[in-house]
């Protein structure tokens, strides 16, 4: 599975543990993120992230930014993108079974690196229950296409 990261300057540190899970894992992955303290703007780095996975260069996306409210909101615009605000692992695991998410968003001034790392790992580990679900993912593609 290939993984794209991307983030603003407020993502920088969890998103060092996401790498860090990610090795352990044995996922390919990209950090397209910024690389500095300076504040950036989220959704420069969450729109072209959020395409790359869409157009399928990559399998699924993490993103991080302070909340991760407003990089999931950007990543949220671009067509084919579900990407899922998490901070806790029933909702990591609920939204890949339920909504086949292609996108984690989380906030790095909302949780800390233990919890983080849970929920990555739950998140990349399961798989879309389709069945019933199909049906609302197909309803959703649908609706943005038109």
């Amino acid at each position: 599975m290939k993984v794209i990261i991307s983030g603003d300057h407020a993502g920088m540190t969890l998103r060092n543990e996401v790498k860090s899970v990610l090795d352990e894992l044995g996922f390919t992955y990209e950090d397209v993120g910024a690389d500095c303290t300076a504040s950036v703007d989220y959704p420069d780095y969450a729109f072209p992230a959020a395409e790359r996975v869409a157009n399928g260069e990559f399998d699924r996306g993490i993103f991080v930014c302070g909340t991760g409210i407003g990089i999931s909101i950007s990543a949220n615009k671009v067509k084919g993108i579900r990407c899922a605000l998490v901070h806790d692992v029933f909702s990591a695991k609920a939204t890949r079974q339920h909504n086949d998410s292609n996108i984690l968003a989380m906030g790095e001034r909302v949780i800390g690196p233990g919890l983080a790392r849970e929920i990555v790992k739950t998140w990349l580990t399961t798989e879309f229950e389709g069945g019933r679900h199909q049906n609302r993912i197909e309803k959703i593609s649908t609706y943005e296409k038109e």
